[in-house]
């Protein structure tokens, strides 16, 4: 039993403890009433992080430009036999002459595209080097291609089958063989109609068509030329008498892009007039139907002249917009003027197109812009060999000396102006138009993603 001065301690004792226990409950009540309050700190207190967290929440990084995809395109290596026969050496061909001073540009790119017009069957399978109208070229004009910073070569025109299954499939075979890639025909049945290239972390969807005429409801018929059966699925082409077939292929191809990825499409296309230079009816509706169907970019060749540049609006989103370049003229061939029944100089004329997109660091893509380089074909002494030579000059307006550049005589300067003229007459308004939305485009779309300036 406990006694009476045990249990007055005890009352003490038990009065001390109620009275601190008040005295922090009023402390913790002041202190939720007011947070400025603090409490005093004690060196034997457990630690704390609550002092050092951040007050405000982590920031998201700024949005920036991180890349950019540069393809470049330039028209027809129209290989007729006056241009083989200046690529002849004592022990075979050489075509580095009609590049040399387009190589600087075309080898800027990150990827750079040209037309073969003709076919490589070579010259021991039953047929002759020869230009026109069954073209058949020797290899070393993709090896000069190659050098001059070409990357791929569009093999889909109405000149693929001209000689026939062994240049069809033959070209292709040298084209990836010499470490190049091709569009528009196929090694097998089993391949895509479309290519995909990513440069730089941003992937363009690439196609590439040519127009041919049905020898029958079931057959195809390039220039005229019948198709295997077991040939016609290695060429992408369409018809113009049903182009709905053609538009249900390029829908498909989107969709199957779209499915992997692809952030732009661009679509080759062999058609229209040739010599004409301005598009016809028939190739302004297919344009605006393929912008319809959601194309981005729309290269064109086979006039051998240089047609406009425009930019189209889809019907069915307002947004959509399409930049058409209705063809590029030729690259390089022996359509001079004087040899011509058109001798307004247009064969001679082409250019380098390119388009470049951006990329942003939130997964943003966008077309930046495009550009034109008026090109124009020479003939003349070439100044290493002193050989006859078909050369490509592009005909850049910041170089302040053509004739020193591109060693030219008085005439050679007066014909490349001209030239320059011809092409900057035809195409000038359609870039201004083109480089003027995509500008306002960029500036609409870096303020929507906050891009800091």
């Amino acid at each position: 039993m406990r006694s009476n001065k045990t249990l007055k301690t005890l009352v003490w004792v038990t009065a001390l403890v109620l009275a601190a226990l008040l005295v922090v409950a009023v402390a913790l009540t002041l202190d939720r009433n007011n947070p400025s309050v603090s409490k005093p700190s004690s060196s034997t207190a457990a630690p704390t992080t609550a002092a050092t967290e951040p007050t405000t929440q982590p920031t998201e990084p700024p949005v920036v430009k991180e890349s950019t995809f540069t393809l470049a395109a330039t028209g027809d290596l129209l290989m007729h036999v006056a241009v083989m026969d200046t690529g002849k050496t004592g022990n075979g061909y050489n075509f580095d002459s009609v590049f040399t001073y387009f190589k600087e540009y075309v080898s800027a790119a990150d990827l750079a595209t040209a037309n073969l017009e003709t076919t490589l069957a070579s010259d021991d399978n039953g047929y002759k080097y020869k230009g026109y109208p069954r073209f058949n070229c020797p290899d070393e004009i993709v090896t000069g291609a190659k050098d001059a910073g070409f990357d791929l070569l569009l093999t889909a025109n109405n000149h693929a089958y001209d000689t026939s299954t062994t240049g069809l499939k033959r070209t292709v075979q040298v084209v990836r063989e010499k470490g190049l890639k091709n569009l528009g025909t196929k090694a097998s049945a089993e391949e895509n109609n479309y290519l995909i290239v990513d440069e730089n972390g941003i992937q363009l969807g690439l196609m590439c068509y040519t127009y041919e005429t049905n020898a029958s409801a079931d057959k195809k018929a390039p220039n005229g030329l019948t198709m295997k059966t077991a040939d016609a699925p290695l060429m992408n082409t369409f018809d113009y008498t049903n182009l709905e077939m053609f538009y249900r292929e390029i829908r498909e191809s989107l969709s199957m892009m779209d499915q992997k990825g692809v952030d732009a499409s661009v679509l080759f296309i062999h058609w229209g007039n040739e010599y004409q230079t301005k598009q016809n009816k028939t190739q302004t509706a297919i344009a605006q139907a393929l912008c319809d169907l959601g194309v981005d970019v729309i290269i064109g060749g086979h006039p051998h002249v240089v047609q406009p540049v425009d930019l189209l609006t889809s019907t069915k989103n307002e947004n959509h917009k399409t930049v058409c370049l209705y063809s590029m003229g030729n690259a390089v061939s022996n359509q001079r003027r004087a040899k011509m029944n058109l001798k307004t100089g247009h064969t001679e004329d082409g250019v380098l197109f390119s388009v470049t997109f951006a990329r942003y660091t939130d997964g943003t893509v966008i077309l930046e812009r495009a550009n034109l380089l008026p090109t124009w074909v020479n003939l003349a002494k070439h100044p290493e060999t002193g050989k006859n030579a078909y050369m490509i000059l592009p005909l850049d307006d910041t170089l302040e000396d053509w004739q020193s550049a591109f060693s030219l005589s008085d005439s050679g300067l007066k014909n490349a102006k001209a030239s320059y003229e011809r092409t900057v007459k035809i195409t000038g308004a359609g870039m201004e138009k083109v480089n003027t939305y995509l500008a306002q485009n960029q500036a609409a779309t870096e303020a929507a993603v906050g891009v800091e300036k």
